[in-house]
């Protein structure tokens, strides 16, 4: 599948703010939009207005980014959505928290979601036994994500573990043991436990034109 390859850095600079993904190096003075704060290109310096669209528009976009999916992806998201009873735009938020390489991310197993995403292609992981190398796969209640034995060779996963994981504390819908490399979903997120800078109800408007 088609990903975006470039550099990482431009995007949080087209959204106006940090997305976190690039790991350390967000947290430091390095960070692209430490040093240039605002937007790529040769018009960037320009200050425009955007209108009703362009800020729906942005939404989604940052919402894509944050979570690492394409286009295609993001629509089948937002159409299970959509099915699902409940606020479209939280159960939108809910499934993109539910895929396997942000779970990861979220633990603290990672350093961000596309080094997650990393892991997980690589077989690093395992769902209730079985391997899964699928990182968009969409954990449920009660999963029990462990490290598997190719995993546990991973110098980098070594090195976070040993550490007690990467920055930030836990969200409490994850149960995390580091010492044995296991995470318990111990139920699904609720809007407030989901810290992303994203307006859903933008995106649900968006699609609704």
């Amino acid at each position: 599948m088609a990903r975006y390859n470039g550099p990482v850095c431009r995007l949080c600079r087209r959204e106006g703010m940090k997305l976190f993904l690039k790991g350390e190096r967000c947290y430091s003075d390095n960070c692209a939009i430490e040093r240039r704060p605002y937007p790529p290109g040769q018009h960037g310096r320009r200050s425009t207005k955007l209108t009703p669209y362009a800020l729906m528009l942005r939404e989604k976009q940052k919402a894509k980014r944050i979570y690492g999916v394409l286009e295609t992806q993001f629509e089948r998201y937002f159409d299970i959505a959509t099915r699902t009873p409940g606020k479209t735009g939280e159960n939108l938020l809910i499934l993109l928290e539910r895929r396997l390489d942000n779970v990861i991310y979220r633990a603290g197993f990672a350093r961000s979601r596309n080094e997650a995403r990393q892991m997980v292609r690589h077989g690093h992981f395992h769902i209730n036994g079985k391997k899964v190398n699928i990182p968009s796969y969409l954990v449920d209640p009660n999963d029990l994500i462990e490290i598997s034995p190719q995993g546990k060779e991973n110098e980098t996963l070594k090195e976070i573990l040993e550490s007690g994981g990467i920055r930030a504390k836990s969200p409490s819908w994850l149960e995390v043991n580091f010492e044995e490399g296991k995470i318990k979903v111990l139920n699904l997120p609720t809007r407030e436990e989901i810290d992303v800078p994203v307006d859903e109800n933008k995106i649900v408007e968006l699609y609704s034109k």
